[in-house]
């Protein structure tokens, strides 16, 4: 959420940096209801003052046996009495219809990100091996003889379109996968594994921004949970409402979590196999910093994710992404998209986001700065690292071979009882 005092000191550079995100003259329907509140909250101030003066006054009539004067002042109290109850109520209006429109504007995205209207912008800046030359023509994941164990029949008797049943082999896989990055990220990249609810309340959903704006992409409980869309959700959470001091950051939490996604507005797009599911799984990455440490800490999560493709033998590509294509909460984004030969293409496996202050002051998360100073709100930061369903995928089809079997990445061999190779 952005800080409406920014914005009254500088309407001219919020507009700008709203432009990139397509939004013009973002100041101005915020700047005016910003003059309404704050108008009916003087016209409440001097309302009170009226009637505490007006009160000692009273007192002072009563005891001069003033009768005449006491009914007078009692009058001019019930009136102000009345108009500061009316101006409270304005105001409360008033405030909480502003913060409900600067909560439907995106963040202000970084300086460095790169101008464009969609992905077509976006910005490749890093390669990891070229894609396997196969000798055979490559299967998509859901094709392949070794991956027998992927049931979508079932899981749609069960659940309906987008969900897949995992057994046997596969289904070992996939556990194995997501018990790899956890020990990786854990042992090797500073992370504390934590275990989270999956469904919050409208407050968590608030913080991170997937509320009010994205309602419709995620899944709510009939008693009003939320089913979270990841685990940035509940991880970022942890630090809400707090005041950190400034020597407890970083804090950097790993979670393993199921994932609920209703996919809406995305009907015909990727329906087949694993790539698009209404429940999926994913190790989430997510860092609290100091305002002066979170590009580096970017860079830090995004080289995790990266390690975790490298140790997998995957080939993939980073793209930095465009002010069209960067995401409501993030300054800036960076896209992992690991090589999928069934679909001759690259595909999304991870993004990894700054926030800077945007989901801090959504939940009111500080510091207190070393040595003193007036609390600052935190940057939050998130990752994928990795989607588990789809790093699957990418095991699945770069490691295919023409007699339809896999073989399995090293890293992963310890986690299969020794198996070098799907059947």
């Amino acid at each position: 959420m952005h800080d409406i005092r920014l914005i009254r000191d500088d309407p001219e550079g919020f507009d700008a940096a709203m432009a990139r995100r397509g939004i013009e003259g973002a100041s101005a329907p915020l700047l005016e209801l910003d003059a309404r509140r704050r108008a009916a909250i003087h016209a409440a101030e001097t309302a009170k003052a009226a009637q505490n003066a007006a009160s000692k006054e009273v007192g002072r009539a009563k005891a001069k046996g003033d009768e005449a004067r006491f009914e007078q002042l009692r009058a001019e109290i019930a009136a102000t009495k009345s108009e500061l109850a009316t101006q409270e109520a304005a105001a409360r209006d008033l405030d909480a219809e502003l913060t409900d429109l600067l909560m439907q504007l995106p963040n202000v995205l970084a300086p460095d990100v790169p101008d464009g209207a969609d992905e077509s912008g976006n910005v490749e800046i890093k390669r990891h091996l070229d894609p396997p030359k196969l000798d055979f023509a490559p299967k998509e994941h859901y094709e392949l003889p070794a991956a027998a164990g992927l049931d979508f029949e079932t899981a749609a008797k069960l659940s309906g379109s987008r969900f897949a049943l995992l057994s046997g082999p596969i289904a070992r896989l996939h556990r194995a996968l997501a018990q790899f990055m956890l020990d990786i990220h854990t042992t090797e990249n500073g992370l504390t594994e934590t275990i989270t609810p999956v469904l919050v309340r409208d407050e968590a959903m608030l913080g991170t921004g997937q509320l009010p704006k994205f309602a419709e992409d995620s899944y709510r409980t009939t008693n009003g949970w939320w089913l979270i869309p990841t685990a940035e959700v509940t991880l970022t959470n942890i630090v809400a409402g707090e005041t950190l001091d400034a020597d407890y950051l970083p804090r950097r939490y790993v979670a393993h979590t199921l994932c609920f996604r209703s996919e809406a507005g995305s009907a015909g797009k990727d329906t087949a196999g694993m790539l698009r599911q209404h429940q999926f799984e994913k190790v989430e990455m997510v860092s609290v910093t100091h305002p002066d440490a979170s590009d580096d800490e970017q860079l830090r999560m995004l080289a995790c994710a990266e390690g975790i493709l490298e140790r997998l033998e995957l080939p993939y590509r980073t793209i930095k992404l465009c002010s069209g294509d960067t995401g409501f909460g993030a300054r800036r984004t960076f896209d992992i998209e690991v090589w999928l030969p069934g679909q001759d293409t690259y595909r999304e496996i991870s993004s990894v986001s700054t926030c800077g202050a945007f989901q801090s002051r959504r939940m009111t998360a500080r510091f207190r700065p070393t040595g003193g100073g007036k609390p600052d709100f935190v940057h939050t930061l998130n990752g994928s690292g990795l989607a588990v369903g789809r790093a699957l995928i990418a095991v699945l089809e770069n490691g295919q071979q023409a007699d339809g079997s896999v073989v399995l990445p090293e890293a992963l061999r310890g986690y299969m009882g020794g198996a070098a190779k799907l059947p």
